[in-house]
């Protein structure tokens, strides 16, 4: 009888690992709603959930924002809160118990502090700031085209794929012309309406999106983990899609 052996090698980092490279992670800096006066800034489980997939994997990861400074988490998003919408997120709980990580959203550089060509990819953390601070942000919108025109992964998650809507290339096209891609849908902003009882959002992301000639907006059943990849654009749905948004980036960097 012939015994099969098989072999696997699982890279860690940074258990005395040399980092594979560098991502960028942009998230929004505080704001206040214009719907509902909350103050407002990143989804937690959309830049954890992701984070914990780019160092697992062995890439570090730089977190800036719009404005550079302290950052603050919606509400709803940290498990810790009264509400108990997140208590189940425990990676964005173990995440805050680190004082690095705590450290990290007190003090953040202005993403365009920031070199683009020291990463290895972009990817945009989502939540209801972004919504304010994303959308018309010319230059987030350069500095996200300049990743994806030069072939590295440029990945946006929920609300951040506002900036979608947007960015265009340097010939001047829609960056989604041509592409598919997803986003917070339509039916998923109905549910928190309902939630909350009133609008929460001063635009919605697939109904805009849906206007734009020339391109794919798909969604999956409201709170899938869905996430789409067309060549090195990467996009998903909402919080629970981060995870698979960076999964995907990892799969392309790896394949380099």
């Amino acid at each position: 009888m012939i015994k099969m052996q098989k072999e696997r090698l699982s890279y860690v980092h940074p258990h005395g690992a040399i980092s594979k490279g560098k991502i960028l992670m942009v998230a929004s800096s505080p704001a206040v709603s214009k719907q509902t006066g909350w103050p407002i800034g990143f989804w937690s489980a959309e830049l954890t959930h992701p984070m914990r997939v780019f160092e697992e994997a062995g890439y570090e990861v730089e977190l800036v924002s719009t404005a550079g400074g302290k950052l603050e988490m919606d509400g709803y998003s940290n498990p810790t809160d009264a509400s108990g919408y997140s208590a189940h997120d425990i990676i964005s709980l173990g995440y805050l118990q680190k004082q690095e990580f705590r450290d990290r959203l007190a003090n953040t550089r202005k993403f365009t502090d920031v070199q683009p060509a020291q990463y290895a990819a972009i990817f945009l953390v989502g939540g209801q700031g972004p919504m304010y601070t994303f959308r018309g942000n010319s230059d987030l919108q350069q500095v996200f085209v300049s990743f994806y025109e030069a072939g590295k992964p440029a990945a946006a998650v929920c609300h951040s794929t506002t900036l979608l809507l947007e960015a265009r290339k340097s010939n001047g096209d829609l960056l989604v012309t041509g592409k598919t891609w997803t986003g917070f849908a339509d039916a998923e902003e109905d549910y928190a309406d309902q939630a909350v009882g009133q609008k929460i959002q001063p635009y919605r992301i697939e109904t805009e999106a849906r206007k734009i000639a020339g391109t794919t907006f798909k969604v999956a059943p409201p709170f899938s983990s869905y996430a789409i990849q067309d060549g090195n654009l990467i996009t998903g749905q909402q919080q629970n899609s981060g995870a698979a948004a960076a999964e995907l980036v990892v799969e392309l960097l790896n394949a380099k």
